[in-house]
């Protein structure tokens, strides 16, 4: 049952969660004592401009988020001593307004697709690695330093700050050490369960031993044990369910805050047998293994390559899942797992699943790490696409061409891998590829029917660069101009995409299934334009719909491109 503690990334999490905790349990009584709770949830979240302009020049995400949270610190300490009536919340909530329109601009107007942040924002303990521990380690230092020498001020200032003023007690320099040191333990958290749930270590943990104790010192040491509890446990679940951790630990957290009263009646109920029949419950939740040698794939087409060719003779471990976005991702404790024991990963490159490099890291095995976008066989013109004009676009399957490229390139891998299967390999590739090239074909034929000027496409977001140059398709524009969608499109971009539609008599806008459909919606109506279209853009659909493979993918999109460019007259058949 507890056989998850030997695992490699694991136990690089506990070590993270112990330093967590010292930081999170001593620093969270102050949080506390002094109301900085709303300011140590603003402050985590705040750090989103410094996560995207690290990501877009280049910089270490920590550096750039303890700077954009150095800001947001001292500015929050500048304005509140200069207009105590307003107090820490009022203060922080204009501030943090202010960093996250910030952020929004950076993601989307500035460094588009490059601005990989997400996984950030939501963390994962499952793929720490030593800076994040170091981070920590030094966060936990300067907690227990600064509680030494600075808890006597904090504390004064806490109970009464007018009478700590009036015995000559001044809190603004030390405030602001206490500012910056939450500040600090955000940001170290941020590997760990990310900035939306840094509360779930700063703030819960210290606010649930509080109703048991009235004094300090017993009161910090008892935050910093159930901090550390809370984190172990948690993981330990999180792996046991396959959940994310960070959530599981915020969960686990408020469950706890909430049971917290009932503690004396819980006490003293001496028998185990409700926690024994509880935790026998929760080891029994872990899944079945497989004698198969296990092939992990990134996204939803490279695993549908992978169970093609590979078929009976290996286990696939698929980690995105139908109609989810590739650029948000955090991993599960099963992908970690399934990547230990693999064979074989087989991601998609081009930055579009650059997170799995961790993920190989952290999960301590010895996998052969194949990239299939570097067999494309087409490329875009100067490696440059689309209104953003980024150098690659990581969307290289939506021409069956490179589908192809993939398979064989699947193929190949599998057959170095397990040379016993390799001319079963062969075989199921070889027929593949063949079916792939009958439906190019089928597909150019089918467009040829249509006059050029009528084929102008709208999308979602930037994704099928590929397909229209295969199909002499011309790409009017996106409602998110960029490769990702995680930026945000501006009122400009989405008024300008509207005069282009009219413009240019476009008579079907796009919306792909992984993205949401109200502002797509909403610019087919302000048009005129056919807007009930659905295509697969980032991923297939799910079991049993018409784009739950890559084939009926590619025959679905094709359809409704038909039935858009021709008034809803005409389809492929």
């Amino acid at each position: 049952m507890f056989d998850v503690f030997q695992l490699p990334f694991v136990q690089q999490g506990l070590v993270q969660i112990a330093f967590l905790a010292v930081a999170g349990g001593l620093l969270g009584t102050w949080i506390v004592l002094r109301g900085l709770a709303f300011y140590a949830h603003a402050v985590a979240a705040a750090s989103f401009p410094g996560l995207v302009l690290a990501s877009g020049i280049g910089l270490a995400a920590p550096v750039g988020a303890f700077a954009v949270g150095g800001v947001f610190a001292a500015s929050v300490g500048r304005l509140s001593a200069r207009d105590r009536r307003a107090g820490y919340d009022s203060v922080t909530a204009l501030v943090l307004v202010a960093a996250l329109a910030a952020g929004i601009i950076l993601a989307s107007d500035v460094f588009h697709s490059a601005a990989q942040v997400d996984s950030l924002l939501f963390g994962s303990l499952l793929v720490v690695d030593t800076p994040d521990q170091v981070l920590a380690g030094i966060t936990a230092l300067l907690a227990i330093i600064a509680s030494w020498a600075l808890g006597p001020r904090w504390l004064a200032t806490g109970f009464d700050a007018s009478a700590a003023r009036a015995i000559g007690v001044r809190s603004g320099w030390t405030d602001l050490v206490l500012l910056a040191l939450v500040t600090l333990a955000a940001v170290s958290a941020l590997a760990a369960v990310g900035a939306l749930l840094a509360g779930a270590l700063l703030v819960i943990p210290a606010a649930t031993t509080r109703l048991w104790t009235r004094r300090l010192r017993a009161w910090q040491l008892a935050s910093v044990a159930l901090a550390a509890g809370e984190g172990v446990v948690g993981l330990w679940l999180s792996v046991e369910l396959n959940a994310p951790p960070g959530a599981t630990i915020a969960v686990l957290a408020g469950a706890v805050f909430a049971l917290a009263p009932l503690l004396p009646a819980l006490a003293r109920l001496r028998s185990p047998l409700p926690a024994a029949a509880a935790i026998l419950l929760l080891g029994g939740c872990g899944g079945s293994g497989s004698d198969k040698p296990v092939v992990v794939a990134t996204t939803t087409q490279i695993a549908d390559f992978a169970r093609v060719v590979g078929d009976n003779e290996v286990t696939v471990h698929q980690i995105l899942q139908p109609n989810t976005d590739p650029h948000e991702y955090e991993p599960r404790p099963d992908d970690i797992r399934a990547t230990a024991d693999a064979k074989v990963v087989f991601v998609n490159g081009d930055g579009l699943d650059s997170w799995m490099d961790k993920v190989v890291t952290q999960a301590g095995g010895s996998p052969e790490v194949v990239s299939l976008g570097t067999a494309a066989r087409t490329q875009l013109a100067g490696d440059a696409s689309g209104p953003e004009g980024s150098r690659v676009d990581p969307h290289w399957w939506h021409d069956p061409r490179n589908a192809e490229a993939a398979v064989e390139r699947v193929r190949s891998a599998l057959g170095a891998a397990l040379p016993n299967d390799k001319s079963a390999f062969d075989g199921r590739a070889a027929a593949y590829v063949r079916e792939l090239d009958a439906l190019d074909t089928r597909i150019a034929r089918c467009f040829a029917s249509v006059p050029a000027g009528q084929r102008k496409l709208v999308t979602s977001h930037d994704a099928f660069n590929y397909f229209a140059k295969r199909y002499g398709i011309r790409v009017i524009g996106a409602i998110i101009p960029s490769q990702s969608t995680e930026a945000q499109p501006s009122a400009g971009d989405v008024a300008k995409l509207v005069k282009q539609v009219r413009r240019a008599h476009v008579r079907a806008v796009f919306i792909e299934n992984s993205v949401n459909p109200k502002l797509g919606d909403a610019v087919a109506a302000q048009t005129g334009a056919i807007g009930n279209l659905r295509l697969y853009g980032d991923t297939l659909g799910p079991k049993d719909s018409p784009g739950a493979t890559y084939l009926g993918m590619e025959r679905a999109n094709a359809n409704a491109m038909m039935r858009g460019f021709t008034g809803g007259k005409r389809a492929c058949a």
